[in-house]
């Protein structure tokens, strides 16, 4: 294990001398393309030979060695492939795997496989691990207790100047990185020209903001140079390349480690950066605009201090610095992990059980990985790798884009396919939106990088048409449904998307037997190979089945996978179908921001995302209704629904179980009835427990099937809680608990079970009770008592008439008597006649 601060030496000093210790060839791994030919051709000027002689390179889809070759540098991705192929790695001696403190997905597994190699295959196999960070006993544990080398930093010193934006200039919002900061970097780039002598090295998140600070800086008397991974090459050693004159490279993070960019003195850091985020839940993923790091950016900053004193502007605040994270996320934490899945599944190891992995795959993104990799056909049921999932690995692409390329070309031709993924995997920008504007705008201007991977996967597609027949393997439900298989797809459907002959009928297939069928005008035109338009779409939906999108009745988008989305572009947005290539959701945002998409018709869009097909009976509780259909669905985008008759009791139980825990109780049909019921149940099981029911919201929720009369729009709820009560109880419910009491007087009165006191209520007018001398108990409980004076209004509460007679009887009476002065108040209420009518009766006639 060596670890050294950037610009120590280490990618150019350690590969020759592991070469001499351990003979044979030594294949130097790096993150970046651009890193790789960058080291092997500083290697070679070192040796003061050409690189392909001693020192040479193998990136995607540019290779430069020879016999004679001893230092082979490539990316961590291509010694993946290289390592699935060929797991000995027959004549290769040692491996140096370099800036493994990146974290990078492929380094991270790259890493792990090789251990797993030299403990299985290959023992003397040399490992060298090189790092910038204090990770390194870390990595030494991982390649079993290695030593690790330190080499002390050479650097010069760096000042750092805090240059935060001017009040109210963000860096980022919802659009992404603001023009107005962009304008503060490009500022601060001025103001260290005139401040600071030497190169300037500018640190933005990405090729289009490197691109607007370039244009920006136009007519600072220096050149100005770019510096991403979108760059060919030639344009990439351009701005590598030593020059007289003062320059400023303005670069993504791709300057951040593994390069030397010579005359560097000072540093403007604009302190973003774009890490992979990846939403499991709604299987989104991508690139996100994040502040950087505090070690990225120390990392950055010694970037100037490599030839001398140096200087580093930092477009932020001394404040804000200490809200920095410490250290990126690793990538496997927070990205897409579907490639990983595959190379997992290629490997043997579904599970990577067994790899020494540094950080384990989260469970959830790695469960999302092996659903797409299983509706892709390029896994099993139990995670292993189909033979359709190792010709997936066999392209160096995402699988979602290698299956696009091996099955887009078996519908549109090798070159269209390859065109479209070439377009998608260079992330290449659609104006609008608009996929088939992106691809005609690059077939007219060429970008040379975009050409050549469009050549080298048109081959690879070529390649792999004349090995499988001309036929792309595809999964079962694919083969029903896509042009080529011979099961559910219609005739007007297998002419739309093969582009060739369609299935035909029995009466066709007899015409063509006998010679040349004759072919209706609009056939003819079927039969013809796709437009553009649709070629395009059918390109992205293989290759994101779950992001075939269809607009909703309010204009907005539902995708398969069950995200909604919106569109900027109102072309697009008037469409009633689509195949999104680029979608991104913000934290905060409910829905996607869909950055382009193609225009898809509606039988290309099922039978590509066949596999989401379903077709089902739904019961649902809304607004207390129950409601059974039958859908059919498009992962979630629903095709068609159709009333079905009611469902089976548990069916019913379980839906109006959901509805009523989402919904309440209260959307039920409570009459009065059905309330007072519940209120009695409620205070016989408070005073007497079981086996009287509990009929509280959460018991009555838990089980409705037992009280709900699921048979009826309006069931009787009263008869349905009465129903809870178990027998002999149940004959009882009427005398522990009647629903209305006699008074002395005759009248009867609702008794109140729902009072907050908990004890039973009853309301009557005080004349009414003359005569009651014990206060009723219900269940073991006194009644409490609301005595009323003759307009109904409360005169007294009390749980204890006896008390009330004796103690505050004759207060009432005192001042009862003058406001009403025609009803009864006698001096002893326990002997007098209680009165239903409470006018006071005439005096008897005087004896004469």
């Amino acid at each position: 294990m060596v670890q050294a601060p950037p610009g120590s030496g280490k990618t150019t000093l350690v590969p020759p001398a592991v070469a001499l210790a351990a003979g044979g060839r030594v294949v130097v791994t790096q993150p970046r393309r651009i890193a790789a030919r960058a080291a092997a051709a500083r290697l070679a000027h070192l040796l003061g030979e050409s690189v392909g002689e001693t020192v040479g390179y193998a990136v995607r889809g540019d290779r430069c060695t020879s016999s004679s070759t001893r230092i082979e540098v490539v990316t961590s991705g291509l010694l993946l492939r290289r390592l699935q192929g060929d797991p000995g790695l027959d004549g290769v001696s040692a491996v140096v795997l370099d800036e493994v403190h990146e974290r990078a997905l492929d380094s991270d597994l790259l890493l792990a496989l090789l251990l797993d190699v030299r403990g299985a295959l290959r023992e003397d196999l040399a490992l060298v691990a090189m790092s910038a960070t204090v990770e390194a006993e870390r990595f030494a544990a991982l390649l079993g207790g290695a030593p690790v080398i330190d080499v002390p930093g050479t650097l010069h010193p760096v000042t750092t100047s805090w240059a935060g934006p001017p009040p109210g200039v963000l860096p980022v919002d919802d659009r992404g990185v603001t023009p107005a900061f962009l304008d503060h970097v490009a500022a601060t780039v001025r103001r260290a020209l005139v401040e600071r002598e030497g190169d300037v090295l500018v640190f933005v998140p990405g090729a289009r903001e490197v691109d607007r600070v370039c244009r920006a800086l136009v007519g600072t008397g220096v050149d100005v140079l770019p510096l991403h991974g979108r760059l060919d090459a030639a344009a990439q050693d351009d701005a590598l390349r030593e020059r007289p004159g003062r320059r400023v490279v303005v670069a993504t993070a791709v300057a951040e480690s593994s390069l030397t960019v010579p005359g560097v003195r000072v540093v403007v850091d604009a302190g973003l950066s774009r890490e992979p985020r990846y939403d499991a839940a709604r299987g989104l993923g991508g690139l996100v605009t994040v502040r950087v790091s505090r070690a990225a950016a120390d990392q950055r900053a010694g970037r100037a201090g490599r030839l001398g004193p140096g200087a580093a502007y930092r477009c932020w605040s001394e404040a804000d610095h200490a809200h920095l994270t410490a250290h990126p996320s690793p990538e496997i934490a927070v990205a897409d992990l579907t490639g990983l899945a595959l190379d997992l599944a290629v490997w043997g190891t579904p599970d990577a059980a067994g790899l020494s992995l540094p950080d384990p795959p989260p469970a959830a993104a790695l469960d999302a990985a092996r659903r797409t990799l299983l509706d892709l056909g390029a896994v099993d049921a139990d995670g292993r790798a189909t033979d359709r999932g190792r010709s997936l690995a066999d392209v160096p692409a995402d699988p979602r884009l290698a299956r696009a390329l091996l099955d887009g070309a078996a519908r549109v031709g090798p070159r269209l396919a390859a065109e479209v993924v070439a377009m998608l995997q260079e992330d290449l920008p659609a104006p609008g939106g608009d996929l088939v504007a992106a691809l005609r705008r690059a077939r007219h201007e060429q970008p040379r990088r975009w050409a050549a991977d469009v050549r080298r996967l048109e081959r690879l597609a070529g390649e792999e048409r004349a090995l499988s027949g001309g036929r792309a393997a595809t999964s079962a439900s694919e083969e029903r449904a896509l042009p080529g298989g011979r099961a559910a797809t219609s005739a007007s459907e297998e002419r739309a998307l093969s582009g060739g002959r369609a299935a035909t009928s029995a009466s066709e297939e007899r015409a063509l037997s006998g010679g040349r069928a004759a072919t209706s005008a609009s056939e003819e035109r079927a039969s013809r190979p796709p437009s553009l338009d649709t070629a395009v779409a059918l390109v992205v939906a293989l290759a994101h089945p779950d992001r075939v999108a269809r607009r909703r009745p309010d204009g907005r988008f539902v995708m398969v996978g069950g995200t909604g989305a919106r569109l900027a572009d109102p072309a697009l947005a008037q469409q009633e179908w689509l195949a999104v290539a680029d979608v991104e959701r913000r934290p905060g945002e409910r829905e996607a921001r869909v950055r382009s998409a193609a225009v898809l018709d509606e039988q290309t869009a099922l039978a590509v995302a066949v596999a989401r097909r379903t077709e089902s009976d739904e019961v649902t509780w809304r607004e207390g209704r129950l409601r059974a259909r039958r859908v059919v669905r498009l992962g979630a985008i629903e095709l068609s629904s159709t009333p079905r008759p009611r469902p089976d009791p548990a069916t019913a139980a379980d839906a109006v179980r959901t509805g009523l825990a989402r919904d309440g109780l209260g959307v039920l049909p409570w009459t009065p009835a059905a309330e007072a019921m519940r209120a009695r149940l409620a205070f016989l099981h408070r005073a007497l427990g079981e086996p009287w029911p509990d009929v509280s919201d959460a018991a009555l929720l838990a089980e409705p099937a037992t009280w709900l009369d699921l048979t009826t729009d309006t069931p009787d709820l009263a008869s349905g809680l009465r129903a809870l009560v178990p027998w002999p109880e149940a004959g009882r419910l009427d005398e522990l608990a009647p629903a209305r009491l006699a008074v002395p007087s005759g009248s009867t009165y609702a008794v109140d079970y729902a009072d907050a006191s908990g004890q039973p209520v009853l309301a009557a007018r005080l004349q009414e009770c003359f005569g009651w001398t014990e206060t009723p108990r219900l269940a073991g409980v006194p009644v409490l008592l609301h005595l009323l004076s003759p307009a109904g209004r409360p005169l007294a509460v009390t749980g204890d008439l006896a008390s009330f007679w004796v103690n505050a009887y004759p207060g009432v009476r005192a001042e009862m008597r003058g406001r009403y002065p025609k009803h009864a108040w006698p001096e002893d209420p326990l002997t007098a006649e209680p009165g239903r009518f409470t006018r006071r009766r005439p005096d008897p006639p005087r004896a004469r």
